[in-house]
């Protein structure tokens, strides 16, 4: 389209209708080059990549109603997680780290009167399950635990 003089008249339509070839040439360059299909993938987010998946689960205390739900775990190790006793609260801190071929797992619970108790867990492969101490510092005792994954 041309503008004509009695367009003119109209100087933002008359503006528009020329810089409307610029901009789809704009467009052309920046979302039509072979850039970005050249762009890595990117991977899988349920993926860790450090083995941590294995940890995913529910995850029943021998005794007692304790359970710790691991919905989730990063590349760093940190959890999605929560604890139930058998009401649900949250940790403070939710962590696992690989030690060679040992997966240590590492909860503190600070809500609900727990006052920094923790759970310092390894990762048993062969009955995979949870095996540690329980340190219950409001009461000052240590336990030896073992958590069973439920699903």
């Amino acid at each position: 389209m041309q503008c004509t003089a009695s367009m003119k008249e109209e100087s933002m339509n008359c503006s528009a209708i020329r810089n409307v070839p610029i901009a789809l040439a704009g467009m052309v360059a920046v979302f039509g080059s072979g850039a970005l299909a050249q762009t890595p993938p990117v991977a899988p987010t349920g993926s860790t990549g450090a083995g941590f998946d294995v940890l995913v689960g529910r995850w029943a205390r021998t005794e007692g109603p304790y359970v710790i739900n691991i919905s989730a775990v990063d590349e760093n190790g940190k959890f999605d997680a929560s604890y139930a006793n058998p009401r649900k609260l949250p940790f403070h801190i939710a962590e696992v780290a690989r030690h060679g071929n040992e997966l240590n797992l590492i909860f503190e619970l600070r809500a609900g009167g727990y006052g920094g108790s923790t759970y310092t867990l390894k990762y048993d492969a062969a009955s995979d399950s949870l095996r540690g101490v329980y340190n219950q510092v409001v009461v000052m005792q240590k336990f030896d635990v073992v958590f069973n994954r439920t699903k």
